[in-house]
């Protein structure tokens, strides 16, 4: 931990590096509490200034004179939501609230992800109440063990709909068989009004409170269509002679009322519960993590509730045993299971030294860890976050559907309106019950379920997806994003390598000893976070060589490091650093290109002004990365690898995994430059890196995507993490964005096309060519099996392969 000597908080110096681009404005996060922003474009920042307690490189920034308050966020429980036009209603009340920059209503999650400043959760949930709908502060995932809101719904649509069809059986086998009996109209009477007050009473109160604020959804729609049809009934009912037959058509119409309001009901209980299937994903990854510990106390081990564990702690963990939290392995060795976090099938060994991550299983051994995230840090709480942020967004296509949702209802009661003027004027006898079979006819098709239901299921079983195999959108625009992109730019170090480099070969000169030359490497290398820094450290341990003190270190980026050994001038790194340094490296020229050649990074060592010899570091190609270079390329996407090694060691990685494309030598600093370069030649990028120094890229690409196990600062700046950090799910991230948005494409052009031509059909379009006028229950059926169909062809997401 340090100062950061922007503005003087304690930090960490990894998350010191963290910011994020959003929307063309550039926020510097120094750390959690500090909000100081900056609106300046990501390429435009000033070389990296190094700070003398890590050689992660960080923005040289001015403080403002006086910071203002950062954006805050608030999440909203919401009840009563059932259409698209509810959507539009709440984001509209809530958009209007003083302090409110934007609001999003996910209809899928009922959730309200509102964002600006000074934010009251009263005064929103007051603006929420007041447009008739229910709202209650939630946090922000959802809780793994409770039994929330859309269960309930669940269930109550389910008791309802059981209800209104024992009720409603009888009064179509009664009205269809045409038995007659005496007061035969007042039973079908009697059986119907439950159906209407009770089991209708949701459409109902929610049509009522809506119309009192001079608003209306699809409560609306089906309360006013059932409602003109009952009442008609009754009129009929009570006076016969007032409503006589003609035409073929029945005097009442209470089967049609029941069956109406069955179907609904029936229809809403499948797609509360397939939504309910669709939002399950932050739940079961939260569902992961064990409710208590094991945890080691001087007078042994104690079973705990996982709540009072801190970091710090001691844990055991036994042989399939999830581990409880984050944490480092203190003892023991086993293989512990990753897949539910990772997708990985293939256990990793864990031995002393190794993280471990909460929720994962462990295998045949018994580990001891210690904890050192608990709660909300952990890596399964942050997962769970960046899936229920990206399940709370909205990609661009969606804004056609809000646009429309937001008069869609006033324009089908206008339609109706004019379709029962119409029908009444100018229709055959009986005119009043053919027009109103036609209202309620238009009314109950045009329901815009099926259109507020689009977007938000696709997005929630594709991320849900996702999840399971270690893929993280952190939100919805990254789909449109990776449909387009036409290059991908991968990082060397930890994105195509595996990041753990290990020393593979020396050169002496001049006489100087193996001690001298890998002890004032490792002595200097101790205090870097380079990737090779670690490779020379473990060589030097690992021989026994004893690694002097530093004084006066320092970093240079891109370069390498220097300091003062035993008061002696030392430098490892480039052979530009050692230019600088004044000591000439061209007698090992022929030796560093033939280690460059094989794909081996060359490390000089100067001391007291003398060239001490080299060091080559070599770091192995990851198993699966080949592979996924090629299946990138297949998708006819171009692949170059962007990296700051040397030309000859990139080229030989290059060409062993495939990549043709090679932009090598590239200091931290401008990596960003030259994906804005790449953007500048018409080309769609998606960057993807791991480390520090990747980050400014990563912002800056279209579509950025970060290696889980890198850098906290390159998640942060990322739009898509791979949790388990191998390179094939690049690939299968864009082959789920791609149909994640196929799905949504599908779903609104469904919508569209239902609403378009069941609505002519039900005001009575075919009439004057077939004498057919379709009925209230047909439609009631058509609305309920549209949203279910649209549902449904999203869930398939939640099965898709990613390998094709």
């Amino acid at each position: 931990m340090a100062t950061d000597p922007v503005c003087g908080m304690t930090v960490d110096p990894v998350r010191a590096a963290a910011r994020r681009v959003r929307e063309g404005r550039v926020i510097y996060f120094c750390a959690p509490g500090c909000a100081a922003s900056f609106d300046r474009d990501p390429a435009s920042y000033d070389a990296p200034a190094v700070a003398p307690w890590t050689s992660a490189p960080r923005m040289s920034v001015r403080a403002p004179a006086e910071a203002s308050p950062g954006p805050e966020s608030q999440i909203l429980s919401l009840q009563g939501m059932h259409c698209a036009s509810c959507v539009s209603t709440i984001e509209n009340a809530l958009a209007e609230v003083p302090g409110v920059s934007q609001a999003s209503v996910n209809l899928a999650t009922g959730r309200a992800h509102v964002t600006g400043r000074r934010l009251d959760p009263a005064t929103l949930i007051r603006a929420v109440r007041d447009t008739g709908y229910g709202a209650a502060p939630a946090g922000e995932t959802a809780s793994p063990h409770a039994d929330d809101d859309s269960r309930a719904e669940e269930r109550d649509a389910l008791r309802r709909t059981l209800v209104a069809a024992a009720l409603s059986v009888p009064v179509v086998v009664l009205s269809m068989a045409h038995v007659t009996f005496p007061l035969r109209e007042w039973v079908l009477l009697a059986l119907t009004l439950p159906v209407y007050a009770w089991a209708g009473a949701p459409f109902l109160t929610g049509a009522w409170r809506t119309l009192r604020r001079r608003n209306a959804n699809m409560d609306t729609l089906v309360a006013i269509g059932t409602t003109a049809a009952l009442l008609l009934s009754i009129a009929a009912t009570i006076s016969p002679s007032s409503m006589p037959a003609g035409g073929g058509m029945a005097p009442v119409y209470y089967e049609a009322v029941g069956v109406i309001l069955t179907l609904l009901l029936f229809g809403r209980w499948l797609e509360t519960r397939a939504r309910a299937r669709a939002s399950d994903a932050v739940r079961r990854l939260l569902s992961l993590a064990p409710r208590t510990a094991r945890r080691i106390e001087s007078g042994g081990e104690r079973e705990v509730p996982l709540a009072e564990v801190v970091p710090g702690d001691r844990l055991r963990v036994k042989p399939g045993d999830a581990v409880p939290v984050d944490g480092v392995v203190r003892s023991g060795h086993s293989s512990v299971d990753e897949s539910m976090l990772t997708g990985e099938s293939i256990p990793v060994e864990k031995k002393e030294g190794d993280r471990v991550i909460g929720g994962t299983i462990d295998g045949d051994g018994v580990l001891e860890i210690e904890a050192t995230a608990v709660g909300n840090d952990t890596a399964l709480a942050h997962i769970a976050r960046l899936v229920a942020e990206a399940q709370a967004s909205k990609p661009p296509i969606q804004r056609l559907a809000d646009r429309i949702s937001g008069v869609f209802v006033p324009v089908v009661l206008s339609i109706g309106v004019v379709t029962w003027v119409a029908w009444y004027a100018l229709g055959p006898e009986p005119r009043a019950l053919l027009a109103t079979v036609a209202l309620a006819s238009v009314l109950i098709i045009a329901c815009p379920c099926a259109l507020g239901l689009a977007t938000p299921t696709a997005i929630l079983a594709g991320t849900g997806r996702g999840a399971r195999s270690g893929i993280l959108f952190r939100n919805a625009a990254a789909l449109e994003k990776a449909r387009r992109l036409t290059l991908v730019l991968l990082d060397k170090t930890g994105t195509i390598t595996e990041g753990r480099p290990r020393l593979a070969a020396r050169v002496l000169y001049a006489g100087a000893s193996e001690e001298d030359l890998i002890g004032s490497a490792a002595a200097l290398e101790e205090s870097s976070a380079h990737p090779l820094a670690r490779a020379l450290v473990d060589a030097a341990v690992e021989r026994g060589i004893r690694i002097p003190p530093v004084e006066a270190f320092e970093s240079r980026t891109g370069l390498g490091v220097v300091g003062r050994i035993a008061g002696k001038r030392a430098a490892v790194g480039s052979a530009r650093l050692l230019e600088l340094e004044g000591v000439d490296a061209s007698p090992l020229g022929d030796e560093l290109a033939a280690l460059a050649r094989e794909g081996r990074t060359p490390v000089l060592v100067a001391r007291d002004g003398r060239l001490l010899g080299a060091l080559a570091v070599a770091d192995p190609e990851k198993p699966t990365s080949a592979a996924a270079i090629r299946r990138l390329r297949a998708m006819g996407l171009r692949v170059a690898m962007l990296t700051g090694d040397r030309e000859d060691t990139a080229r030989a990685v290059a060409r062993r995994v495939g990549v043709e494309d090679v932009i090598s030598e590239v200091l931290p600093a401008d990596k960003a430059a030259k994906v804005k370069e790449a953007q500048g030649r018409g080309e769609t990028v998606a960057m993807v890196g791991d480390g520090v120094n990747d980050a400014p890229a990563l912002a800056q690409a279209d579509l950025g995507i970060a290696i889980g196990a890198g850098a906290d600062v390159a998640v942060e700046s990322s739009d898509v993490t791979l949790v388990g950090g191998r390179l094939d799910g690049v690939a299968d991230a864009i082959v789920l964005s791609r149909a994640m948005l196929a799905t949504i494409r599908q779903n609104l052009v469904f919508a569209f096309a239902y609403n378009a031509l069941g609505i002519p059909i039900a005001a009575g379009a075919l009439y004057p060519l077939t004498g057919w006028l379709l009925s209230p229950m047909v439609a009631s059926a058509a609305m309920a099996a549209s949203s279910v169909s649209v549902v449904a062809n999203s869930l398939r997401l939640a099965r898709r392969p990613l390998d094709r």
